[in-house]
């Protein structure tokens, strides 16, 4: 996987960015709240709350989160169906792809000591080499993982428990969590801002990393396409195991519009900048 490789210490003065080990789990300071409900005042009927989720596309090959408005208190379920809906016009069109067959369907979900049971129906396991069945897997696991209450995922095919997936006979024996997809995860996944979100000075970036010496770069880019922050992070951990990151960091903006946050890396064979994601997002002065 690429990100693996140390990056040179750049010339000159450049904001340095450090972030400590986190006191809170990555996954509970995320977009996702807890499931809500309104009651209608004077009603005494209570009116389904919307809230923001987040799903898992692909970008190269790699979980990429998208945000997706769905209803309280079944959240999680509607995260699930909002995936299997595919991504939109924007996020296509920004290279976000999925790995599961069209008119797969979420028949249940249920969450018990912290492992997610989801039932998908048959057409969830049709066609596709390793590499598409585990980026299908992936993409679950991330979404439903999101949430602080859900660590791992169990998998149901039309009621049925899975053990082996896919023609490729992927083991399903046991719960998976996202430790099991690391060959799928980008070896800098921006977890906030995601795609098509919004940013102002100082802007907050967190997911998780793991490359070499658990160092990487941040770059955002304005509506002119100039860079308006260049700045180094370090991850709680790296060198093949993945870390965390959460930092916040100013940026000079020449014009609001639409930008880009790329997270990159300097090869030491060359030098050459090596970019491991980008999120477009909308860029305010």
């Amino acid at each position: 996987m690429s990100g693996t490789h140390p990056a040179p210490r750049p010339r000159g003065r450049v904001p340095v960015v450090l972030v400590s080990a986190l006191t809170l789990s990555l996954l509970s300071v995320g977009t996702v709240r807890p499931a809500e409900t309104t009651t209608a005042s004077g009603s005494g009927t209570t009116v389904p709350r919307r809230v923001t989720a987040v799903v898992y596309f692909l970008h190269g090959g790699y979980v990429s989160p998208a945000p997706r408005t769905v209803t309280a208190p079944a959240t999680a379920a509607g995260a699930v169906r909002a995936l299997l809906a595919g991504p939109r016009g924007t996020e296509a069109r920004h290279g976000r792809t999925t790995a599961i067959p069209s008119g797969a369907r979420l028949r249940s979900l249920a969450v018990r000591d912290k492992v997610a049971t989801a039932d998908l129906s048959g057409r969830y396991d049709d066609g596709g080499g390793t590499l598409s069945i585990r980026a299908r897997l992936a993409q679950v696991v991330y979404t439903l993982t999101r949430y602080p209450s859900i660590e791992k995922v169990r998998f149901r095919l039309d009621g049925r428990p899975v053990t082996s997936f896919g023609g490729e006979g992927i083991r399903l024996d046991r719960p998976v969590g996202r430790a099991d997809f690391e060959d799928v995860t980008p070896a800098v996944l921006i977890e906030s801002p995601p795609i098509g979100g919004t940013v102002r000075t100082p802007v907050r970036v967190w997911g998780t990393a793991n490359t070499f010496e658990a160092e990487f770069r941040l770059r955002v880019t304005d509506a002119t396409g100039r860079t308006a922050a260049d700045v180094r992070v370090m991850a709680t951990s790296g060198s093949g195991t993945r870390g965390t990151f959460d930092v916040t960091f100013p940026y000079r903006a020449a014009r609001s519009g639409p930008g880009l946050l790329t997270a990159y890396f300097y090869s030491p064979e060359d030098g050459r900048r090596v970019t491991v994601d980008t999120v477009p997002v909308a860029v305010r002065r």
